[in-house]
């Protein structure tokens, strides 16, 4: 399980220092938990407040047996939808329901926080990047009143937000600058990652076929072809270390939106570097797995990440 490297911060204006080396801004009180048949969930729990744009929300899924002295592991889940649309609260509409996947998680005896980020209309990368490893920061900060285990963190992702995922998984040793108005000081890094149909790099695409802008252009708020470093440093290809913490590549071998290449480059970049990896290929599988029975995949991914997280 991947180490958490220690954070410093310098306090800035407008914002709290609770201990030397973290700061955290004037944010929402935790809301209380509901409890379900199966979970304690925190909805709509605010962990940034980045000046000129919306709030930014996450939602805070536990079993319903965590309590008491008690942390579980948490597992940070990044939405897609081509970095320009999606919620926090809906997985793919195929797999069997919007709570299926966050069930399987806490049915696992993990935590899950499902969190928004600022799409690409709003603003561009890093700030996806930056959104994420401020959640990730937040976590940390709270794990104590949340009842989640601050050493045991993992992310996913589908899509656009399985790019995120890579992302944080191979850049928690060297975040981007922080998110503004969010907790700045733990760690952002994250001791296992599942990147679903993931886009791993920026330079493989030719465009929009359409002729319009393409998801990639908007993200980087400029065309890749103008902006070849950026769109260079924005792929987690160009991110693979021997230290990257374990990762499972889950992908549609007949997907035609992000092709099964991307996983395979990262796959093959991260053994290089002498990294954890597997690839899992889902015959059949269109994107988000359409074409496929998802559930095989998902428990795959479950049990990958409980394992990590010694769940």
């Amino acid at each position: 399980m991947t180490s958490i490297p220690d954070a410093s911060a310098h306090a800035r204006p407008g914002t709290t220092v609770v201990h030397p080396s973290t700061v955290v801004p004037e944010l929402p009180e935790l809301p209380e938990p509901r409890r379900t048949d199966d979970r304690l969930v925190r909805h709509a729990v605010t962990y940034a407040r980045p000046l000129g744009y919306r709030p930014l929300l996450m939602d805070v899924h536990l079993p319903a047996s965590a309590g008491g002295d008690a942390r579980v592991p948490c597992v940070v889940w990044i939405h897609g939808g081509a970095w320009w649309e999606g919620d926090r609260r809906f997985p793919p509409g195929g797999w069997n329901g919007d709570d299926f996947w966050f069930r399987l998680l806490t049915g696992a005896g993990m935590a899950v926080a499902t969190i928004d980020y600022r799409l690409s209309g709003e603003a561009p990368y890093p700030a996806q990047l930056a959104d994420a490893q401020a959640a990730i920061r937040f976590l940390r900060h709270h794990a104590p009143a949340l009842g989640i285990d601050p050493q045991r963190i993992g992310v996913s992702g589908e899509s656009a937000g399985g790019h995120l995922a890579a992302m944080v998984a191979l850049t928690g040793h060297t975040p981007v600058p922080a998110t503004h108005r969010s907790v700045v000081g733990p760690s952002s890094a994250v001791q296992a990652a599942v990147p679903m149909y993931p886009v791993t790099d920026l330079l493989a695409f030719d465009g929009d076929p359409a002729g319009g802008p393409a998801p990639e252009d908007l993200l980087l708020g400029h065309p890749v072809r103008d902006a070849l470093d950026a769109a260079a440093a924005a792929s987690p290809v160009r991110h693979a270390w021997a230290g990257a913490p374990p990762m499972l590549l889950l992908h549609g071998d007949a997907d035609t939106l992000v092709p099964p290449a991307h996983s395979r480059r990262l796959a093959t970049a991260l053994e290089e570097a002498g990294a954890t990896v597997r690839l899992e290929l889902v015959r059949g599988g269109e994107h988000c797995f359409v074409g496929a029975d998802p559930v095989p995949p998902l428990r795959a991914a479950v049990a990958f990440l409980a394992e990590h997280l010694r769940a």
